[in-house]
């Protein structure tokens, strides 16, 4: 996404399960490139997403051999387009979403939601799975819900603020642990204090923000995360291309 003042990145996660495959959130989809007027809206306008087909999750996933089928799982962070846009390609797939989420986008959205939602990206009837608040902690992190359907490894921590129910995803690697943080944050320097944060990615943050306060005290909570070395958390975002090399390396 080519955002004036800050390119980024607009990634999702792929994991490999004894269940299937299942995703981390689901990117622009291709029903999102052939219609971006209607799916995307004017907000395209400002993020100016490349669109290009063959950087969707149904088109590398194929490439790596699988058939779109093979996606029984697809855990939402938040319900923001550019991060939903792909389900319509894994319309088997069961999504699975924080019920504070799917009551802001669904059921019952605010004046102030239904201008950051776009209702066709799920107008084909996709199964949605909402969770409870609930569960054990995580790192000191409450109401953790392990999502046993999918893998044991999987676990759905609520973190709203920047949506009314946005979470983070951990992923238990084998090696430790990866934290998929979706939104809760746009770039490296929230969590290392060193880098700066460009302007526009602050100004961005805090227009969109559901409950701005509870941003930034979960800024605090992921930065001191980063800190704790023994915690064996590597943390990540949807957005963030250095954060995305990183990974890739």
């Amino acid at each position: 996404m080519l955002l004036p003042g800050a390119h980024m990145v607009c990634h999702v996660l792929l994991l490999e399960t004894d269940n299937g495959l299942a995703l981390v959130d689901s990117g622009y989809g291709l029903k999102d490139i052939a219609d971006p007027v209607h799916r995307v809206g004017p907000v395209r306008r400002l993020t100016k997403p490349v669109l290009d087909p063959e950087e969707t999750a149904a088109r590398q996933i194929e490439r790596l051999g699988f058939r779109r089928e093979d996606v029984r799982h697809i855990v939402i962070t938040h319900f923001d387009l550019d991060h939903i846009g792909g389900i319509a390609d894994f319309p088997d797939a069961q999504i699975h979403v924080t019920s504070a989420e799917a009551f802001g986008a669904i059921h019952s959205p605010s004046w102030r939601e239904k201008l950051r939602y776009r209702p066709a990206q799920w107008a084909h009837g996709p199964k949605v799975v909402e969770h409870e608040p609930g569960g054990e902690t995580w790192h000191g992190f409450a109401a953790a819900k392990q999502l046993d359907a999918i893998d044991p490894g999987i676990v759905l921590i609520p973190l709203p603020g920047h949506t009314r129910g946005h979470a983070c995803v951990a992923v238990d690697t084998g090696r430790g642990w990866l934290l998929h943080c979706g939104d809760a944050f746009y770039h490296h320097g929230t969590l290392d204090g060193r880098s700066r944060v460009p302007g526009v990615l602050r100004v961005q943050e805090t227009l969109i923000a559901y409950d701005l306060r509870k941003v930034r005290e979960n800024h605090a909570r992921l930065a001191e995360l980063h800190r704790r070395a023994e915690s064996n958390v590597t943390i990540i975002n949807a957005h963030d291309p250095h954060l995305y090399a990183k990974m890739r390396a």
